[in-house]
């Protein structure tokens, strides 16, 4: 599951999440979602969650993606308009894939 993790970590910063033919349907409509709410919010339409409602998602469950992908975006363009930088520590496990660890005592 790491490996197929890293893959769509990647293929998503390079914008070709498309091509990975694994994703399930699923995840291919959440990414669908995430893409168009973050990039064309105002061209939203009832039928862009009919993938998800078809998955089961309900009215609750849709607001919820709505919200979990608009705070990604919060946070991240607040991070970048600040200039703010990760820690040592957290850049390196982002770039090397290795998860911190906590020191639980």
């Amino acid at each position: 599951m790491a490996d197929y993790d890293s893959q769509l970590v990647e293929a998503i910063k390079q914008k070709r999440w498309r091509e990975i033919s694994s994703l399930t349907p699923r995840d291919r409509a959440l990414c669908d979602i995430a893409e168009k709410l973050t990039r064309r919010p105002t061209r939203m339409v009832e039928q862009d969650w009919r993938p998800l409602r078809d998955l089961g998602f309900d009215d609750r469950a849709c607001l919820e993606v709505g919200h979990l992908v608009a705070l990604f975006n919060y946070s991240t363009r607040l991070s970048d308009g600040f200039g703010l930088q990760l820690e040592a520590r957290k850049r390196a496990a982002a770039e090397s894939g290795v998860p911190l660890r906590r020191n639980v005592q």
